[in-house]
C-alpha cells in the first residue's frame, strides 16, 4: 500500500477516484488500482509532477527519485518515466548517466538570457493589456496584491512566488493573445530551475506590482509596460549582483553531493 500526500489527493481528485479504491484511516491508503489506459496516466502524470515543481517540491539541482513518485501517485515506474521524458525535453529536469534524474539548475547567464526574452514579451502583454482588461481580472489581481503583501510582511518567498507566477498569468490572460500567451508560459516552464534568493528585493517587487495594477486600472499602456521592465530589470540586477557569489556555486555543489 502507498501513502498519497493530501495536498495531490485533493488537487488531483478525479485522477485518483477513477484509478483507486480508497479509505481513509488518519492518511489517504491506496487500496486497489484500476485500469487506465497508460497514455492518459502519463499525461496525469506529468500534470502532476508539473505541479509539484510549480510548488518548489524539487529545488534547483537536487535529485528527483522516479521510484517514490511513482509510490507516491500509486503508478507503475514506465507512465512516471514518460513523463519524466517530456519534463527533460522540456528543459526542466535532466537524466545525468549513473547518476539519476535531477532538476536542472540554470546558470546565471542562462537565467539573464530567460528575463531579457521575457521582459521583452511581458512588455507586449502589459501594452495588450491596458486595453483589454476587464473587471473580473482586475478583482483578482487586487485580491492577490492583498495577499502578495501578506507574504511580503513575512518574508514568505515560496507563497511569495507562487501568488507572483498567478499575477503575472492574470496580465497574459488580459492581454487576449494566445500566441503570446503560449510563448510566456514556455518561457517561465523553463525558469522554475532558477533558484534565486530575492529577499534583498522583495518589497521592490512588491511596489511594482502595485505600479503595474494602477497603470491597468487606468489603461496606461506605457505605464503598465515600464512597470513590468522594473520588475524584470530588478531582478536581473540581482542575478547580476550574485555572479561569483556562493548563491549559485551552493546549487551545483550541493547536486553533485547527492548524485554521489
Amino acid at each position: 500500500m502507498y501513502y498519497i500526500p493530501a495536498y495531490y489527493f485533493m488537487k488531483y481528485e478525479k485522477y485518483f477516484m477513477k484509478r483507486l479504491d480508497i479509505h481513509l484511516t488518519g492518511g489517504i491508503i491506496v487500496s486497489m488500482m484500476m485500469k487506465v489506459s497508460r497514455q492518459r496516466l502519463s499525461n496525469q502524470i506529468y500534470d502532476i509532477l508539473k505541479d509539484m515543481i510549480a510548488n518548489y517540491r524539487f529545488n534547483p539541482g537536487t535529485r528527483v527519485n522516479v521510484e517514490q513518485i511513482a509510490k507516491e501517485v500509486g503508478a507503475s515506474r514506465t507512465p512516471v518515466w514518460e513523463a519524466v521524458h517530456r519534463l527533460i525535453q522540456e528543459g526542466l529536469l535532466e537524466n545525468i548517466p549513473n547518476r539519476g534524474v535531477f532538476m536542472v539548475a540554470l546558470k546565471p547567464e542562462q537565467a539573464i538570457e530567460l528575463y531579457e526574452v521575457r521582459d521583452a514579451l511581458e512588455g507586449l502583454a502589459a501594452r495588450l493589456a491596458a486595453t483589454n482588461i476587464d473587471a473580473r481580472i482586475l478583482k483578482k489581481m487586487k485580491k492577490s496584491i492583498e495577499e502578495q503583501a501578506k507574504v511580503v510582511e513575512k518574508q514568505d518567498l515560496v507563497g511569495y512566488s507562487q501568488l507572483d507566477y498567478e499575477f503575472h498569468a492574470l496580465v497574459y490572460e488580459a492581454s487576449r493573445n494566445k500566441t503570446l500567451q503560449e510563448m510566456l508560459q514556455a518561457v517561465k516552464n523553463k525558469m522554475r530551475p532558477i533558484s534565486m534568493h530575492i529577499t534583498p528585493i522583495l518589497a521592490d517587487l512588491y511596489k511594482d506590482h502595485l505600479e503595474l495594477l494602477d497603470a491597468l486600472e487606468k489603461q496606461d499602456g506605457q505605464r503598465a509596460q515600464a512597470a513590468f521592465n522594473k520588475h524584470n530589470s530588478h531582478m536581473i540586477g540581482l542575478i547580476e549582483r550574485s555572479i561569483g557569489s556562493d548563491t549559485w556555486k551552493e546549487v551545483y555543489e550541493d547536486r553533485e553531493k547527492k548524485s554521489k
